[in-house]
């Protein structure tokens, strides 16, 4: 397998100690890709360490922004978490302000050195977020000053929510519906005339009796069954022509920066003889989520997990495994796989069964056990914002150090981040 995107020609690593970023996307009433709000978690088991998640940030914070957010969010917006003590600090001199939204958490209260310093900010192009039930009656006081008000789905009751959303929507504010996990949620969001929604509704399995893969969906499993069988490499190429447009995608999506190849490919044949067979897999696996019967912006943030996924599941088994390259494949492939079922709606049972997967893949997709299940457990954890959870165990098992977490998770970042820019 070519190695996509060594560390080695990556941006300069990111030196955090005992640090992983949590990132979720939110996205727009399109399904698009809006922003992302980052949050930096401590792995340290000894929470002596540290006052603070949330304080500790602020150091992370500068030497993220002194190495470029856009590593962790390509061209959308980032929302980063603030307390008092951040806020006060000058580490904002390092942000991009057009692309920044300042989140204040629950502990910020409306003083008059806050909104002196909120409007002073604010002066300078900075924007701000709270979310309504954390800040209570003191986000009356904090409105003038904030673009976006967040409602927590999980801490208030659909009551309170359906009386105070239009108020809210009468400030002019934009509404922002946190912790959206299912599509009936989101559906209720969307009417009540909400404008971004952050959360993993859109890579919940949404299981449909009879549903059917589209036909260029078909072309593409069909492929991937030749390329993986002993047939000659005329008769992939065969297949592939019989298509156009999945030639033209194929031959646009393997020129991606992300492909790491030194040349340009012109040809189908000279595809195949480069990239070698697993390669070709990888590619063909990532256009399921671009396919062009499903191709559009509310597409974007699945083929997004998926690729930052299986890329990140690859760099660790790289890490932990180091010269068993096909225990890297495996990975990626595992990463990749794991949200097929909400692409093709269908139990991953059933997935795995028709895709005739090895019973190592199939414990991993189906329970999390083994090496692999081990490495999907970590990668799905990272994607969470929740304190807590599976980070530590996981890292145990895997004997993995989390100096390396950040620089790893940057890179996986920057490679998806170029796949989807060149697959849609």
């Amino acid at each position: 397998m070519t190695d996509t995107a060594s560390l080695d020609q990556a941006s300069q690593p990111l030196q955090l100690r005992n640090f992983f970023l949590a990132r979720q996307p939110l996205l727009d009433r399109n399904g698009a890709l809006f922003g992302y709000e980052l949050l930096f978690r401590n792995t340290s088991a000894n929470e002596a360490d540290i006052d603070s998640d949330l304080s500790a940030s602020a150091g992370v914070l500068a030497h993220a922004a002194q190495l470029g957010l856009a590593r962790a969010v390509g061209d959308a917006q980032a929302f980063l978490n603030v307390d008092t003590e951040v806020l006060m600090s000058d580490i904002f001199a390092f942000l991009p302000r057009e692309r920044t939204v300042l989140e204040l958490v629950g502990t910020v209260e409306a003083s008059e050195p806050v909104l002196w310093r909120l409007a002073e900010l604010t002066g300078h192009g900075f924007r701000f977020a709270a979310e309504a039930s954390r800040h209570g009656s003191r986000l009356g006081q904090l409105l003038p000053l904030i673009d976006f008000v967040k409602v927590d789905l999980r801490a208030m009751p659909a009551a309170t929510m359906l009386a105070l959303v239009p108020r809210l929507r009468g400030t002019g504010k934009r509404l922002i519906a946190e912790k959206v996990e299912s599509q009936a949620e989101y559906k209720t969001c969307l009417d009540l005339g909400f404008d971004y929604f952050q959360g993993f509704y859109f890579a919940r399995p949404s299981v449909l009796t009879g549903r059917k893969l589209s036909p260029s969906q078909q072309a593409l499993v069909e492929l991937m069954n030749l390329v993986m069988s002993d047939v000659d490499n005329i008769d992939i190429e065969r297949a592939i022509k019989r298509d156009m447009t999945l030639s033209i995608n194929l031959l646009r999506i393997v020129n991606t920066p992300a492909a790491g190849l030194r040349q340009r490919i012109d040809s189908l044949s000279q595809a195949l003889l480069v990239l070698g067979r697993r390669q070709l897999q990888r590619w063909l696996q990532i256009m399921l989520y671009a396919e062009p019967g499903t191709r559009g912006p509310g597409h974007t943030p699945l083929l997004m997990l998926a690729s930052t996924r299986a890329r990140l599941m690859e760099l660790l088994a790289q890490r932990l495994r180091p010269g068993q390259r096909q225990v890297a494949d495996i990975a990626f492939t595992v990463g990749i796989t794991s949200l097929m079922d909400t692409l093709f709606c269908v139990p991953m049972a059933d997935l795995a069964e028709q895709m005739g997967v090895s019973d190592e893949v199939a414990d991993a997709l189906l329970r999390r056990t083994g090496f692999f299940g081990e490495l999907l457990r970590l990668a799905e954890s990272f994607e969470q914002m929740e304190e807590g959870g599976d980070v530590l165990p996981a890292l145990r098992e895997l004997a993995a150090s989390g100096d390396d977490l950040a620089e790893l998770e940057m890179a996986a970042f920057e490679w998806s981040e170029q796949v989807v820019r060149y697959a849609l």
